[in-house]
């Protein structure tokens, strides 16, 4: 038997991860799948959290994309659905089209299959996810945060109490992800809603040129926003709109 738990390092992950060395819960691998555009904050954690699992004899797997995620982004040939030809790349990641959750999703399957062993995965679902909770029920998978009842404001504050944060430093100041995104999942993310997409224009100005880059590469704006009946979803247009409507 083998004991694993997936872990991004966002506050419920890392909650229940911290919670189960706490506890001594058996567990022998932490697998972090890397798409290669994490937060630095993430990858922060990750280098913090490493000499932590050695002490208690766990093992760290960091999974990576079957291909570069840029060029799946960006150059792939896809073809197209309904007439002949293709396109260059997915262009962004999120609603439906998760082109990057398939491939986390399948790269973890394949690293469960190699160790040749039944597998309890642990699953990071706080207790206030109910709409996610049949989804992640399968053979060999344990919620423990649902389990133990911690929502997600829990796992935030459990994380906070112990001396983990999520501090991107921004000229000379830090600033925590979580004062200013709902989530913190990849920087180019399409799931990302408006506030935490101004909050990403008004606070970190790094991460929003590099959004931008990307978007004068995809011809399919970020969002379907619209004003007016006026579309402005492009990054682009949302930085004015943002400048002009917005910002003080």
């Amino acid at each position: 038997m083998k004991y694993i738990a997936s872990v991004s390092f966002g506050k419920d992950s890392l909650a229940m991860l911290l919670r189960l060395i706490e506890e001594d819960f058996p567990l022998d691998t932490v697998v972090f799948y890397d798409t290669g555009m994490e937060f630095d904050a993430i990858y922060n954690i990750v280098e913090k959290i490493q000499p932590i699992l050695l002490k208690n004899g766990i093992e760290f797997v960091r999974l990576t994309p079957s291909d570069p995620f840029l060029y799946s982004m960006l150059e792939r040939p896809i073809k197209y659905r309904n007439k002949p030809g293709f396109h260059y790349g997915y262009g962004w990641c999120g609603g439906p089209c998760r082109w990057g959750t398939r491939d986390k999703l399948t790269q973890i399957r394949k690293y469960k299959k190699s160790l040749n062993d039944e597998v309890i995965d642990y699953v990071g679902i706080a207790a206030d996810e109910p709409d996610r909770f049949e989804k992640e029920r399968s053979a060999g998978k344990r919620l423990p945060l649902v389990e133990w009842g911690m929502t997600e404001q829990d796992c935030l504050e459990y994380c906070y109490e112990r001396g983990w944060n999520w501090n991107e430093s921004i000229y000379g100041e830090n600033v925590d992800l979580y004062s200013i995104l709902d989530r913190v999942s990849c920087w180019c993310c399409a799931n990302k809603n408006q506030k935490e997409l101004y909050n990403i224009y008004r606070f970190l100005p790094s991460y929003w040129e590099k959004l931008k880059e990307l978007q004068s590469k995809i011809d399919r704006p970020m969002k379907k926003y619209s004003k007016n009946g006026i579309p402005y979803g492009n990054l682009f247009d949302l930085e004015r709109y943002f400048h002009k409507n917005q910002m003080k």
